[in-house]
C-alpha cells in the first residue's frame, strides 16, 4: 500500500519548504577548531558544520511536519505539540502493572489490541 499521489506531493512541499527555509537562515556558528580545519580544509568543514546543523534540526523542522502532514489523511484530528496529559488513573495503572506481571511470567502472551482494551476499560 503506497502513499497517493497527491500525499506525495503535499509532503514532497513541506520537505522543500522547510529546506528552503533552512537554507536562507543558515548561519554558521563561528567556531575555533584548529584541527579540523587543518585536517578538512574550510571548506569541507564549512559544509560538516551545515550538514550537522540540519541533522539537528530534523526532528522538529521536517520530521514533525511530514509526520503531521501524513497524518492529516489518517486521523479525524492531526495536531502537532499535542499534550496527552500528565498522569493515568490508579485503574489503568494497576491494570498495566498485571499486564507487565502477567508477561513476565509467562501467564500470557503479548496481545496489544487486548491489553489496550482491558486499560481502557478501567479508565
Amino acid at each position: 500500500m503506497g502513499l497517493p499521489k497527491d500525499k506525495i506531493k503535499s509532503v514532497e512541499e513541506v520537505l522543500k519548504e522547510r529546506l528552503r527555509n533552512k537554507f536562507k537562515s543558515y548561519k554558521p556558528e563561528p567556531a575555533s577548531m584548529p584541527f579540523h580545519t587543518r585536517l578538512l580544509g574550510k571548506d569541507r568543514l564549512a559544509l560538516f558544520s551545515f550538514i550537522h546543523s540540519l541533522n539537528t534540526n530534523f526532528g522538529s523542522n521536517i520530521f514533525e511536519p511530514v509526520a503531521l502532514e501524513l497524518a492529516k489523511g489518517n486521523f479525524k484530528v492531526a495536531l502537532s505539540h499535542a499534550k496527552a496529559g500528565d498522569s493515568i488513573s490508579e485503574g489503568a495503572q494497576f491494570q498495566i502493572q498485571k499486564i507487565m506481571d502477567d508477561l513476565s511470567t509467562a501467564v500470557s502472551t503479548p496481545n496489544k489490541p487486548e491489553a489496550t482494551e482491558k486499560i481502557r476499560k478501567v479508565c
